[in-house]
């Protein structure tokens, strides 16, 4: 099944909110009958918000995106909102259990980033039974959710493997050997970042190794580059491509620990403070940007409108439809992606205030951000 329907052009958040949140009207979230009772939700600010993610092996979830949804949520609300949060810490059958807890704890709706997103199916429908709206946040979980907002996966793919190849120059041959170290197969948008590098990749380079990387962990993706050093010669891998920042840095202390003093180019994904520190240092080639303030705040709108019933304005929002497995024609916000490498640093993480110069460029980066005139 195509992974993804688009309907419409991107919308961001910053046109998404011009669309009133005061607003009437009746939708497929709206009954058409008991105009009082949909009065009623629609005034509701004493919301209860369910957040579930996925891990904490990747910084962003407990930094940025939690934070984000739980601000947005409150703002919104004009206070009165609260945000019910738990971490799955990669387990997902604790995660199963955290969906039957926010089902106990009577959410008014889930706003889920599922560890396995087929294996979660029978929780979403479980919550779906007991009246809960799922927001599918990051990965599309299967089973009957009420909306998706995630980031264009597909794009970052293409964006990783034209990065690669930008890096490689005119050595990009037939004989360029690349190690694609892949996320984790319970991840639907590991696929889409591996489908998307591949079309830009294939035909251009060799792919002489590839790995599924176990939970996306650098430890598991330090492991598999040494076996793809051993497999092919350090001195033959001419880049890697990385799914995400963590593992490219379990790819490159791979690397230097084979006596590599000349890195090839890595990519990378979620400009973690560390890549953007090795970015700096020329260690990573790059990272795919994603502004988690917009994916976040995009959520959480979607759920306060879900729990108050205004289909117009959630229609609004949700331009794209994209289908899971299980189920077609979700209502979706696709965000755009960045590549970003020394050149545009300031532009963005520094620019929306992920991270401050003086974050970035400790002591141990003060010579290198002089070079690239990070200041």
């Amino acid at each position: 099944m195509n992974p993804r329907t688009k309907r419409a052009a991107l919308v961001g958040v910053a046109s998404a909110m011009a669309v009133a949140l005061s607003g009437c009207g009746s939708s497929w979230l709206e009954p058409e009958s008991d105009s009082a009772g949909k009065a009623s939700a629609r005034q509701n600010m004493d919301l209860k918000i369910g957040v579930l993610l996925p891990e904490k092996e990747t910084a962003r979830y407990e930094k940025f995106d939690y934070p984000h949804i739980k601000k947005e949520v409150e703002d919104l609300t004009s206070g009165k909102g609260r945000v019910l949060y738990a971490n799955a810490e990669q387990n997902a059958k604790r995660q199963e259990r955290q969906v039957d807890q926010m089902i106990a704890d009577r959410v008014d709706v889930l706003i889920l980033d599922a560890v396995d997103s087929r294996s979660i199916a029978g929780s979403v429908k479980k919550a779906k039974d007991a009246g809960i709206p799922v927001i599918a946040y990051d990965r599309l979980a299967e089973g009957p959710v009420d909306g998706y907002v995630s980031f264009d996966s597909d794009q970052v793919g293409h964006v990783q493997g034209m990065a690669l190849l930008k890096a490689l120059g005119s050595k990009a041959s037939k004989n360029s050997r690349i190690v694609m170290m892949n996320g984790s197969v319970t991840d639907p948008n590991a696929a889409l970042y591996k489908d998307g590098a591949l079309a830009e990749l294939k035909d251009q380079v060799t792919i002489s190794k590839s790995y599924d990387t176990k939970d996306w962990k650098p430890e598991n993706a330090r492991a598999n580059m040494a076996l793809a050093i051993e497999a092919i010669g350090a001195q033959n891998i001419a880049g890697v491509y990385s799914a995400n920042d963590g593992m490219a840095g379990g790819i490159i202390t791979a690397l230097k620990a084979a006596g590599v003093t000349h890195l090839p180019p890595v990519t990378g994904q979620d400009a973690e403070l560390a890549a953007v520190q090795r970015i700096v240092t020329g260690d990573q080639y790059m990272t795919v940007y994603k502004p988690y303030p917009e994916e976040a705040s995009t959520a959480a709108q979607m759920a306060v409108l879900i729990a108050q019933q205004r289909g117009i304005e959630f229609d609004a929002l949700a331009k794209d439809r994209v289908d899971s497995p299980t189920t077609p024609n979700v209502p979706s916000l696709l965000v755009q992606v960045v590549p970003m490498t020394q050149s545009n640093i300031k532009s963005t993480v520094v620019k929306d205030g992920i991270y401050k110069v003086g974050d970035i460029c400790t002591a141990k980066y003060t010579a290198d951000c002089a070079r690239i005139g990070l200041k």
